[in-house]
């Protein structure tokens, strides 16, 4: 379904699992967790089927972030990180949603951080799953090298310094299997994706270059988890450790994956998905 959270922008939004249970004589409600896909330029397709898992502790929301995907085109002047943190407290309006949990996975999780600095006091906990806070283009490029030799490194440096539909495509189609350490578990998730390269080129052209997003951490409110895979290339372990450090004392916790690439749970999906259930259930 598509709803509208502003005049004339409506997202795309999916809804798995139930808000309310039937418990004895009354009805219990259930946690909302709103997952912000990767990119930009992605849409929500990668968290299917897996966070149905999570369909039991949680109301899971899906959604397109604005411009992506199945949700309504919009104009470049709004492909940007405000807008689209913004547009987290746009949607749980417009759902009546009242302190969310926010997962946000790599691109998403920029979006989360924002949205942590902008909105503060609005989610209930946020989740920052392998993500990053800056550009960190040396570190970026030393894990590629680690990870696919040479050649990898290369290609990740001619892209991420100088984005074009060419550098992309040689980007992608060189070092995607470098993002995880096993073959995926579902070997058609890739092709169900829908991609617009013209908001990734937009992004890491422009806002990505100078991204840094650690001191709108230190205005948190809420409890933060972060989530890395110690073999991660696009965003190393080391970002992960200094969005934690970056937290208010108390609020944050990073779990770190051992042998695990982009996204805990397409690598270990067991030990990614009961740190996310122990997250999601644990009483503020």
């Amino acid at each position: 379904m598509r709803i509208e959270i502003e005049a004339g922008v409506r997202l795309f939004v999916d809804v798995q699992g139930p808000g309310l249970l039937p418990d004895g004589p009354r009805m219990r409600e259930l946690p909302t967790l709103i997952c912000m896909h990767g990119g930009p330029g992605f849409d929500h397709a990668a968290f299917k089927p897996g966070f149905a898992a999570l369909a039991d502790v949680a109301q899971v929301i899906f959604y397109d972030h604005r411009g992506h995907g199945r949700s309504d085109p919009r104009p470049p002047e709004e492909w940007n990180l405000d807008t689209w943190a913004d547009d987290v407290v746009r949607l749980c309006d417009a759902l009546g949603l009242v302190k969310p949990i926010v997962l946000g996975q790599s691109f998403g999780g920029f979006v989360a951080q924002r949205y942590l600095a902008r909105h503060p006091a609005h989610a209930g906990k946020v989740i920052l799953s392998s993500t990053s806070h800056h550009m960190g283009l040396e570190r970026k490029l030393a894990a590629f090298e680690r990870r696919g030799g040479a050649h990898a490194r290369a290609l990740a440096e001619d892209f991420w310094l100088r984005p074009s539909m060419q550098t992309w495509h040689a980007y992608w189609d060189g070092v995607r299997s470098l993002y995880n350490t096993r073959p995926p578990l579902d070997p058609d998730a890739g092709a169900r994706t829908l991609i617009k390269p013209e908001i990734l080129l937009h992004f890491v052209a422009g806002e990505k270059q100078q991204m840094q997003l650690l001191p709108g951490l230190a205005s948190a409110q809420c409890p933060v988890l972060v989530m890395c895979g110690d073999q991660d290339p696009v965003c190393p372990p080391e970002d992960a450790q200094e969005i934690a450090d970056a937290l208010p004392a108390g609020l944050g916790e990073l779990v770190t994956f051992a042998g695990v690439g982009h996204g805990a749970w397409r690598d270990d999906p067991d030990a990614a998905y009961a740190v996310l259930r122990r997250f999601i259930t644990q009483p503020l």
